[in-house]
């Protein structure tokens, strides 16, 4: 699933959030912009927001969680367990990636 920059692969192997040493993100933001301010962030149904080694992991308990941002569509997220990835782009001339500006 995609909105903007942001992009969630389901997974059936969630982290050990216990042991492992994850940080919840209470606030349950993806991503924020870096020009706007804007934010990709779950803003209903029952989630939980774990950051592991700069890496987030999204857990959705409820049947469906509302992913929103102020200027993309809002898309339901299914149930299940999801690995946050945001969008990289490749810099010509300068042999590196950075990561694409929402």
């Amino acid at each position: 699933m995609r909105q903007g920059d942001v992009i969630l692969h389901q997974t059936h192997k969630f982290i050990d959030t216990e042991n492992w040493g994850a940080r919840e993100r209470p606030d349950l933001v993806l991503a924020e912009g870096e020009v706007t301010g804007h934010a990709h962030r779950i803003t209903e149904g029952e989630a939980e927001l774990y950051d592991l080694r700069s890496r987030l992991y999204l857990r959705v308990n409820s049947e469906t969680a509302m992913l929103t941002h102020e200027e993309h569509r809002a898309i339901a997220i299914p149930k299940g367990d999801w690995i946050v990835r945001i969008q990289r782009e490749y810099e010509p001339g300068s042999w590196r990636w950075r990561w694409v500006a929402d």
